[in-house]
Formats: structure tokens, sequence, C-alpha cells
């Protein structure tokens, strides 16, 4: 089980709303973690800690019928067209006024993630495809594949960065193209929203070029392949460099959302594969100002039509990069380096969002291809290889601690996406250590905002929340050209954890003992049963059997059976064998709140204590996190601790003015009362896979009506519904801890080395 990390200070307040859930049903499936039945994946991973407080709240909960249903429906609205001079900016949006910051950020940075620049290569390094002519002689065209959607339409996101590169110093030698498209409705006046249009920025201004150009998605390859095209021929030059701004999926989802056409869905890898190799484009630096495109497999198949990547391992904040700066230093030396106009981005991007995003996780990172590609392939089949080796010689669960240890991005989003380097080190192989450091080598630079730690920028998909898209991986694996080592690797994965799940889906694995007050009992189960339950599942014949998994998964089960209370002086414990709790990889307090007709869930909290003995101790007093005293339903995520500071993030499921999102909280050293930093955009999985750039502020007068899981008394989900009465946003909101009543019921929820979830005894 993972080290317990530091737990968030007590804020408490005398009272409050209560407990009220209101709403006919929101009829869209549990909007939390999805602990319950038919929730739907597991919750993110969960430290240790301890919080508490005292309160006089009374649970009230009331039923308000709401008429009409209700329904969460679509979550993308157009704001309509816009019709105006080509080339006037709105104003809905101003930019801030942002100058030099030097590219250097507070707080403490992990080891690792320093911000040096490495000028040095490998002598393996292919030669670059773009040759540098020197002494400002060189010419530069930028191509920007501009995908407006709802970061526009909503926020300005689009309009703000085409501000910012209207205000850089361009020199004649810099053609700066935008390709504009997938927006409802444009801020920048004179941008269409039923055509795709092709500017340029010229003298501060938008030159349109082209009024009607393409047609359809904007995520349909066709369409990239055309604008390349148009670029290179009317533009050429001795420096191309291409920028995909939109949304971002990472390795499985790929790029971009077009929400003018919502059935389209994204352009993966191997879609943007055929799209560049159509082009016939070299590049010199390929760019995605886009959320967690800095993967392994972003970079080899970029590798064979640029030089650099530069990207993100974690979701982008919604101000994105900042272009006014690093577009005019590469106006005035056209000849600068990649690698220099790579550091300045990072640089500038990290600082600015420092500055604009209180509390949000940045990372940027610049990757060498011509370095990467060719000093990779060895190093990555071996530690493929290695880790098969292991899975093979009945060490799932070291490789399982490894993965679920490892630095996660987009954690609520379970795309199952780690820093790859952070993984590889903590397998603690030969061949691991070999492949961190060429990756390390071949990350020319890489910037993190100072709540980040062990995001080295190169990620690596890898199965444990949703082991379903292995599969897909596959499909595209074979598609882009990664090696077949690291998708045996992760099939090896995903088979033994399919069976250790399989032998896990019994009653005893869920928490419908626990909410009904009956006994828990032992969730072992023989090999003999084990073998029937595989017997159906397929496994491409690898050299992991079903009957090889099924031995091994006999042998390591989480017996439910011994999570049962121990009174212990005033308090009480749960006492596990060392071999018990070396198959426990998190532990969750659940709280649910009795209404007279079924159970509100509150969510999970990193609250747990351990003794001196290695027993966990029960750490409830009934009290649950609130909101101006309104307990609300809340998901730790992630807690990042040097021993000083520290930041402690979770989300509490909401709508923001009719809109579903995820409110963000932060607790840190220098807030430990903590303070919401945004929304984050919830889409549905049938919108898009891919992930929202950035928070939306809250902003005076906004209406926010809290979310939570409704579950009647044989542990069956009903619906979701509004928990307590709306919130009109009125200054900075208290978030306390508040006591729900005497009647609530609370369990602590253990997550397996295979992500099967185990419910405690109700606590006495």
């Amino acid at each position: 089980m993972a080290d317990r990390p530091r737990a968030r200070e007590k804020n408490v307040t005398g009272g409050g709303a209560g407990v009220h859930r209101r709403g006919s049903g929101l009829g869209s499936g549990p909007v939390g973690g999805g602990q319950m039945p038919g929730g739907g994946g597991g919750g993110p991973r969960r430290g240790g800690g301890g919080r508490g407080g005292l309160g006089g709240l009374i649970v009230i909960v009331v039923l308000l019928l709401l008429g009409g249903g209700g329904g969460l429906g679509s979550l993308l609205g157009g704001l309509g067209g816009s019709d105006g001079t080509v080339g006037s900016v709105g104003t809905s949006a101003p930019v801030s006024g942002y100058a030099d910051l030097g590219g250097s950020s507070t707080g403490w940075v992990e080891s690792g993630t320093s911000g040096t620049l490495n000028t040095d290569v490998a002598p393996e390094a292919r030669v670059k495809y773009t040759e540098i002519l020197g002494n400002g002689k060189d010419t530069v065209t930028l191509m920007v594949y501009l995908c407006g959607t709802d970061l526009e339409s909503k926020y300005g996101m689009a309009t703000n960065d085409i501000k910012e590169m209207m205000a850089a110093s361009l020199s004649d030698k810099v053609n700066l193209l935008l390709y504009t498209g997938g927006c409802k409705s444009w801020k920048t006046s004179g941008i269409s929203n039923k055509h795709h249009q092709i500017y340029r920025i010229r003298g501060g201004k938008l030159e349109l070029l082209e009024e009607e150009y393409g047609s359809g998605a904007m995520t349909d390859p066709s369409n990239l392949t055309g604008f390349i095209r148009y670029c290179a021929k009317n533009y050429p030059a001795n420096r191309n460099m291409l920028i995909f701004w939109d949304h971002g999926g990472g390795s499985l989802s790929g790029y971009g959302y077009d929400e003018t056409k919502t059935g389209s869905g994204s352009m993966d890898l191997s879609a943007m594969n055929g799209a560049l190799k159509d082009a016939g484009v070299r590049f010199e630096i390929i760019g995605f100002d886009a959320c967690l495109m800095a993967t392994v497999e972003t970079d080899l198949m970029c590798a064979e039509y640029a030089d650099y990547l530069i990207a993100s391992e974690e979701t982008e904040p919604g101000v994105g990069w900042y272009y006014t700066n690093w577009l005019t230093e590469l106006s005035k030396d056209t000849s600068k380096p990649a690698i220099e106009i790579g550091k300045r981005i990072a640089d500038d991007f990290v600082d600015y969002c420092a500055t604009s995003c209180r509390g949000q996780k940045t990372t940027l990172s610049v990757v060498d291809l011509s370095e990467l590609s060719q000093t990779i392939g060895d190093d990555f089949k071996a530690f493929s290889q290695s880790t098969s080796q292991l899975i093979k010689d009945e060490q799932y669960a070291l490789v399982s601690d490894a993965r679920c240890n490892s630095r996660e991005f987009a954690q609520s989003s379970a795309i199952d996406q780690i820093d790859l380097v952070h993984f590889a080190k903590n397998l603690n192989t030969k061949e691991g250590e070999e492949l961190a450091k060429t990756l390390l080598s071949a990350v020319k630079y890489n910037r993190t905002s100072s709540n980040m730690t062990n995001a080295y920028g190169i990620s690596v998909y890898f199965p444990y929340r949703k082991s379903t898209k292995v599969k897909a991986a596959g499909r595209l694996y074979s598609q882009i050209g990664m090696d077949e080592e690291y998708t045996d690797c992760i099939r090896e994965f995903a088979d033994v954890q399919g069976v250790g799940q399989a032998a896990g889906s019994g009653s005893s694995a869920s928490p419908i003992g626990m909410l009904s007050g009956g006994d828990i009992s032992s969730s072992v189960q023989s090999l003999e049963s084990i073998l029937s339950l595989v017997s159906g599942m397929s496994f491409d014949g690898r050299s992991m059997s079903g009957e090889k998994a099924a031995d091994y998964v006999s042998a390591h089960q989480l017996d439910a059976g011994l999570l049962k209370w121990k009174k212990a002086g005033t308090s009480y414990k749960i006492s596990l064998p060392e071999d018990q709790w070396d198959l426990v990889h998190t532990v969750d307090l659940n709280m649910f709140v009795d209404d007279g007709s079924g159970y509100v869930d509150m969510g999970l909290d990193n609250i747990y204590s351990i003794n001196d003995d290695g027993d966990l101790v029960a750490d409830v007093d009934g009290t649950w996190l609130s909101i101006n005293s309104q307990p609300v339903a809340y998901y730790h995520l992630d807690t990042v601790d040097d021993g000083t500071h520290y930041t402690i993030s979770g989300y509490v499921p909401a709508m923001l003015n009719g809109e579903r999102v995820n409110l963000i909280l932060l607790f840190t050293d220098e807030n430990p009362k903590g303070y919401i930093a945004g929304a984050d955009p919830d889409y549905e999985d049938t919108v898009t896979e891919t992930v929202a750039r950035g928070l939306v502020e809250l902003q005076d007068g906004d209406k926010v009506d809290f979310i939570c899981d409704y579950y009647d008394y044989d542990g069956n989900y009903r619906d979701s519904y509004f928990l307590g009465e709306q919130w009109v946003v009125s200054g900075e909101p208290l978030i306390s801890d508040t006591k729900v009543g005497s009647g609530y019921i609370a369990s602590y929820r253990f997550t397996d080395i295979y992500d099967n979830v185990y419910w405690s005894e109700q606590l006495p």
C-alpha cells in the first residue's frame, strides 16, 4: 500500500444548510467515482491522511420534485454565428498584460523537471530534416490548425491566443497562417462558423486568404492535409512548423473535437499519421497546444515527419501557450535554434499559467524526435519484454504496484496515461533504468508547475482503469508502427488483471452488504472456480495462459472477509496479515447519508490512520467536506507533498450555469483551508473522449448546483440528484468540514492490485 501522504488541515464551521437531495433525477448515470454497482469504472487513486472537525449540523434531507425531468442533456451550446469586419477581434475575453517572466517558477520542483536545457545530441540521432541557414537568413512558415470548438464559443480561448499572435512583432520572413473551423460561434468577428477558412497574421491584423477552404469536420484528416499543402505551396520556407490547437485525448483518442459536427469523433494518431504522410511536408517542430499529447506514441508517430515535438503530458490550463514573446523572438532571429524556441514556449506557458491559473498543474516538454526515434528502439523493446517476463514469472503485483504508483495524468478521466520515465524507474529493473536514461536524453527541455512531480516529459498508455481499451490500443499500435513487444506487454498485464477482476466480481466485492448492515463474507475463490470463470476468455496465444493466470490469482486474492472491525480501546481497527496488505493499493473513506428512503453518496476522501502495528484505525467523526456549510459529494484526486510544501486536490460534481462540470478543490500549505480553482467541463463519452483544456473560473452571479448519486437500501443506484440549494456565487466560498448528524453510515473502500474494490463493514 502506498505511503500515507499529508492530510489537509481541519477547517471547522459550526453549522450549515444540511444535506438536501432535490430534483427528479438527472438521468445520466452515476456522476462520482463509480464505486457502486453500475458506477462505471473505478475512482481515482487515493492516499491516506486524516481530517476531522466539529459542528452542529443536523441532517435534513428533502426531496423536491422538479418538473420536466431535469436531464443533463447536451453539454455543448452554441452562441450563434459571428459576423463583422475581418480582422476585428472581439473584446469579450481580453488578454492579460503579460511580460517576460524569465523562465523560473516558484515553489518546489521535482528532480528531473528543473528546466535545464539539454543541448547534447546522441551520436545515433539521424540528421535533422530542417537545415538552418544561419545569420537570420532562414524563412519560417508556421501553420496553426485552429479548431475553435467550445473552448472558443464559450470562453474565447482561441480569440485570446489570436490576440497574442497579433501582438507579436512579426518579420516578413515569418509566415503565420491559421486554419479555422469547428466552432459554433467565434468571438473574433469575421471568422466564419459555417466554413473553414485560412488567415494570415500580418502587421498585427488578420488577413483573410481563403473564404471557404475544406468542409466536414476539423477532425477529418483530409482537411489537415489540405491546409499543410496550401501553406507549403503558397508560402514556401526552409523552416516549417505545425501547431495543433484544440482539445487533446492522448495516446488513444488523439487530437480534436469539432463542436459543429459532434458525431465526427477525434483524429487519432493513425488518422493523423495518414494526413501528415499525404501532405508530404517535413517539419522542424510539431506542437500541440492541446491536452495530454506528450506521449511516446505521439513521438514515434511524428518522428517520421518532424525533428521536435512540443506537447504537454497533463491537461493544459485554458490559457494555453503564450504566443507573443516567442513569435517576436523568432522574428528577430529566424535562425534561432528549435530547442531555444521550445524552451521559450515552455517557460512562457508555465509562468503565464502560474500567474493566471492558480493551482492548475502544467507540463510542457521539448523532445528531439531525430534522437528518440533512433535510440529508443532496443531499449523500449527490452523494457517491454522484461516487464512481460515479470508478469509471466508471477510478479504481476510488482508491475501493478509500479503502475499504480506512477505519475498519472487526467486522473478524473481515467485515460490510463502515466509518465513513462517514472514507471520505468518504479519497476526497478535494469531494462527500466536504461529506458529512462534514453528517454531523458531525448527530452531536451521540460518544465512543470511547482505542484507537479514525477512528470519527465514523455507519457505512455498503460492499462489499469479501463482495460477494455487494450484491444483498441493494439490495433492503433499496429497502424502507427509501435513495437509488438509493448503491445504484448500490456496484453499480458490486462490478461492477469482481467482474471483478477473476474475472480473479484462476486457479491463480496460490492457495498451492498455494507449498506444493508449485513455481514461480509470471504471473497476468496478456489482455483477450480477461477478456472471456470476464465474458460471463455481469450488469451490470444500468449505465453501467460488462462490456467497460469488463474493459478496466480488464486494465490493472490484480497479476502474481504477480513475487512471487519475489532474494538481497540476507544476506537476500532482492521488488522490484515502482511501478505494481504501487499495486495492493497489504496484505502478511501466512503460515507453515505440515510434520508429515510435511501442513501446519498457523499463520495471518497483520503482519510485513514495506520497505527504502529500496521492496523487500519477508524478515523471518522461524522463530518464531511462542505462548501458554504453545505456537505457536498467530494472525491479526492491527488496529493503532492515534499515534506514542506503540499497540494491536495479533489473534485465535486456539479452543474455550472446548467452545464456539467467538476469543481476542482485545492488545499495547499499556503491555503490549507482550501479554495475552488475552477470548474472542469465534464464531457460525456458519447460527445468526445478528448479532455477539456483548462478550468473555468467561477464568476460572481454564476449558478452552481451540486450533484450527488443516490442508492436504495439494497445498494442499487437509482439516479443522480441535486444536493442542497442552488448556490449563486458571490465572493470566495467557505470550504469546511461540518457534521452530517447521526443518520450516516461509513465504510472504508479497499482497492486491490487488479483494481477491484471491496468495502469493509460499516463502522460501528
